[in-house]
């Protein structure tokens, strides 16, 4: 009896999961995909092949790569200083960290835009005196993107190099492996795929990312137009078939994305993602010597 009654518990639990995800995510994002084809794949080919539309793909493209490298730069580095090292205000920064998942992306355009701003801004009329524009150019679309997007590198690697320690590292240096060594033989095996799922999820927020972009863009077509404005141009002017062609393929790219992560991750999932499961055997590092001078 009671093994039924857990049963028929499970089952019902799994069944509202199941419609809650199809009703809020699946649905939706296959309607999405239906009316990308509504009118033949030949109009969902030209749609996509509008110049305005090539030259916003071409810039998402650029903005997202950019963002990626610079989370997963300072990522690693903000991570390891929140782990490894003490230091007082260490919890308030790690507050911080979650910031751009909090606020607004709105908000966070507006702020960059208040900051960097050719004729207002604090910083912007002396870099714009140095040549360098910000806001309504790249460098401002790739600043609202990045900030978006840190967390996720970061909730990635923490918990992960929390719970590995510092054992092995304790005992590389102890070998004489030096900082870098330690960094690259150690630290980067241990993190590697919670890196990787953090990279592919920061990729796939850059290519989605809308409400700061459009405040720092200028939205100006063929110059600062992303993707993600082309699709809000594309609909409020009843271009519906472009519009949908374009969130087709910002969708499909995403969940692209995430599978492949999927697929490459040892065990597939679970065991993956848990801390600690990522690391592989640990290599052996060994004492530097004259010919290993790296």
């Amino acid at each position: 009896m009671n093994n039924n009654s857990s049963r028929l518990t499970r089952y019902t639990l799994r069944a509202i999961v199941l419609v809650y995800l199809g009703l809020l995510i699946v649905w939706p994002v296959s309607l999405v995909a239906k009316n990308a084809f509504a009118d033949g794949f030949g109009a969902f080919v030209d749609a996509l092949t509008e110049p305005t539309t090539v030259d916003a793909f071409k810039l998402t493209l650029v903005v997202a790569v950019w963002a990626v490298v610079i989370n997963t730069l300072f990522g690693i580095l903000i991570s390891v200083l929140l782990v490894r090292y003490t230091f007082p205000g260490r919890r308030l920064l790690s507050a911080f960290i979650d910031l751009p998942l909090s606020v607004s992306p709105v908000v966070v355009g507006l702020a960059l835009l208040l900051a960097y701003g050719g004729t207002n801004g604090w910083f912007g009329p002396a870099l714009e005196d140095s040549g360098i524009q910000v806001i309504y150019a790249t460098p401002g679309i790739i600043m609202a993107t990045a900030f978006v997007s840190l967390p996720l590198v970061i909730r990635e690697i923490v918990p992960v190099l929390t719970e590995i320690g510092t054992d092995q590292e304790q005992a590389a240096r102890s070998l004489g492996a030096d900082a870098w060594q330690t960094f690259r033989r150690i630290t980067i095996p241990a993190i590697r795929w919670a890196l990787v799922y953090g990279v592919v999820l920061s990729l796939a927020r850059s290519l989605g990312e809308f409400g700061a972009v459009k405040i720092v863009s200028g939205n100006v077509v063929g110059q600062t137009q992303t993707a993600t404005l082309v699709v809000e141009e594309k609909y409020q002017n009843f271009d519906q078939t472009a519009a949908y062609a374009s969130s087709f393929v910002l969708a499909a790219a995403a969940v692209l994305a995430l599978i492949v992560v999927t697929l490459l991750r040892p065990g597939h999932g679970e065991s993956a993602r848990t801390p600690g499961a990522t690391t592989a055997p640990v290599p052996t590092v060994p004492a530097p010597t004259q010919k290993d001078p790296a």
